[in-house]
């Protein structure tokens, strides 16, 4: 994980992996006391996505099962993200979910979002959103943050 700062005052977070560099990317912007976190994956630090979703013939996943890992590995790198910059998932303020199957997202995003945010009232506006791809085919979701860090 790298953080790199511009003169313009905006701060980038970065992991490293693959796809910063083809796409052209950081995993995150500060500027001021807001953070933009791009659309995080569920990825390990080698940038291998963890819990890949089985594909059919047709190159689509056949099942959902692995949603919930999915998730969890999801908020977890928002969370490494977040970190880099002083900030935790408590200074989360909206974050936007998307998704394959909405149907399978609600299953387990409950249960998932309380123990990311350790509370079962999450203070953050969430928004659900069904897709019809992702990044990558064995992706199942994506989500992105914008957090405010509150000055003391």
């Amino acid at each position: 994980m790298k953080l790199t700062s511009t003169e313009t005052s905006k701060s980038a977070a970065y992991f490293g992996v693959p796809w910063e560099e083809a796409y052209g990317f950081p995993q995150a912007i500060k500027v001021g006391n807001s953070i933009y976190v791009s659309g995080q994956l569920s990825h390990d630090s080698d940038g291998k996505i963890v819990g890949p979703a089985k594909l059919g013939s047709d190159g689509k996943p056949q099942d959902f099962a692995e949603m919930e890992l999915q998730m969890q590995t999801t908020y977890a790198n928002a969370a490494k993200v977040l970190a880099q910059f002083g900030a935790t998932l408590d200074d989360v303020v909206e974050e936007t979910l998307f998704v394959l199957d909405v149907d399978a997202a609600f299953a387990v995003a409950g249960k998932v979002r309380k123990e990311a945010y350790s509370t079962a009232k999450p203070l953050c506006a969430s928004n659900l959103i069904g897709v019809s791809r992702l990044a990558f085919p064995t992706l199942l979701v994506e989500i992105a943050f914008r957090a405010e860090m509150i000055p003391a």
